[in-house]
């Protein structure tokens, strides 16, 4: 076998500068050295394959994150969970401010954002206990006063309560909401209706604790008093939500609402703030010519 000895050619020294490979890594572990070798390029590839997979993962959890705290579907209870995510404070804030009839124009921009179901289940739930504790209270101070007056609870009263307050405060605006939607008006979602609907019936809580009094006039007072402000603030924010269909025969809706206003004010009114003290009128009245005790008198109770 013959060797034949090859001198080195200098031009191959020559040439364009080593090819240079960026890191990913951090600035400290980045390949400073030029013509990298196999091993270097392996090493490099893989971290950069990890710092991309890693981005992948964080990125991925992440949305899973904000899917998970904005809520499923209307029919899991992550989608309810958001609307029940308020504090005491801002719950009572929003039910007395339905009291000042200034603020019930701007109630759902500024006080009702963004809307709960806590604070109108809240009072609607609460509006049920007083109904019923302060119309038994009032019965039995009515018979205490009133001579010869029996009294025995009516539990009946509480679930005629339940029914009405429920029914008025969430069946209702659901039902509107629904109509609204159908006839193409969706300027407020369903949350917002039931939200309204439950502070709007705030006022009747300390109205149904004070027709406790056993004076006709006051509980009068009283009613129409609770009746005016809670049909204000429904009407303030109602009926901007109706003017802005095409129709303009949908704000005649208001009326039928307005309607419905005035039966629950009657319906509380007769069911639970209608006991009088009873006392006994007149007396004795002789007839003819007989005395008293005679035995032919005719008493007037």
């Amino acid at each position: 076998m013959a060797y034949v000895q090859v001198e080195a050619d200098d031009r191959l020294e020559e040439g364009p500068e080593p090819l240079q490979f960026k890191s990913f890594l951090p600035s400290g572990n980045q390949a400073h050295s030029a013509g990298v070798g196999n091993t270097d390029r392996g090493l490099i590839l893989y971290h950069l394959l990890v710092d991309i997979h890693s981005h992948t993962i964080i990125g991925y959890l992440r949305e899973q994150n904000t899917q998970s705290k904005s809520g499923g579907g209307f029919w899991t209870t992550d989608y309810y969970q958001q609307y029940f995510d308020v504090d005491t404070r801002t719950v009572l804030k929003r039910c007395y401010t339905t009291l000042i009839p200034t603020e019930a124009r701007t109630y759902i921009s500024t006080h009702l954002n963004p809307p709960d179901m806590y604070g109108p289940f809240w009072t609607l739930t609460t509006l049920i206990f007083t109904l019923y504790l302060s119309s038994s209270l009032a019965a039995s101070i009515s018979t205490y006063l009133s001579p010869e007056a029996e009294y025995d609870y009516d539990f009946t009263l509480l679930s005629m309560a339940v029914s009405i307050v429920y029914a008025y405060g969430l069946a209702l605006p659901v039902l509107l909401w629904l109509a609204l939607r159908y006839i193409g008006v969706g300027e407020w979602s369903v949350i917002e209706a039931i939200a309204v609907w439950g502070y709007a019936q705030f006022v009747w809580i300390p109205v149904s604790i004070l027709c406790v009094i056993p004076v006709p006039f006051l509980r009068w007072a009283l009613v129409g008093v609770a009746f005016g402000l809670s049909g204000w603030f429904l009407g303030s924010n109602i009926y901007p939500v109706l003017a802005s269909a095409e129709a303009k025969a949908t704000r005649l809706i208001i009326i039928v609402l307005a309607a419905l206003h005035f039966g629950l004010a009657i319906t509380f009114k007769v069911l639970f703030f209608n006991y009088y003290i009873i006392g006994k009128i007149g007396g004795d009245i002789p007839i003819g010519g007989d005395m008293p005790g005679s035995g032919n008198s005719t008493t007037t109770a």
